[in-house]
């Protein structure tokens, strides 16, 4: 947590520490898709277990996509998103920090 003398700058070089840490990133969600086959007599598809599949789905350019994942990288891309969440949590927790830092600068400089 920030403390009560906390300057820009030093918000600015947590942030940085903190964002060396976060890799692999990613934002949207990962979804397992269960489908059918053409397959004539598939047994997983008459079972209704069907063929799982995972997809990130997320937006780019303002537009929707969805995007095959091979089940053997879904924990990866899972980790990537997690991170992606944790970047978010960052950015506010940042804003905060910067804000009251800029208003202490502030006041310091009204008081010379």
């Amino acid at each position: 947590m920030p403390t009560k003398t906390e300057t820009p700058e030093q918000v600015k070089e947590w942030l940085q520490t903190a964002l060396r840490k976060i890799w692999p990133l990613a934002e949207g969600s990962l979804s397992l898709r269960k489908g059918s086959c053409i397959r004539k007599n598939c047994k997983a598809c008459e079972s209704g277990i069907g063929h799982p599949s995972y997809a990130l789905y997320g937006r780019h350019a303002g537009k929707r996509f969805s995007i095959y994942v091979p089940g053997e990288l879904a924990p990866e891309v899972a980790k990537a998103l997690e991170n992606g969440r944790r970047l978010q949590e960052l950015m506010n927790e940042a804003g905060i920090r910067y804000l009251h830092a800029l208003k202490r600068r502030a006041t310091v400089k009204s008081r010379v």
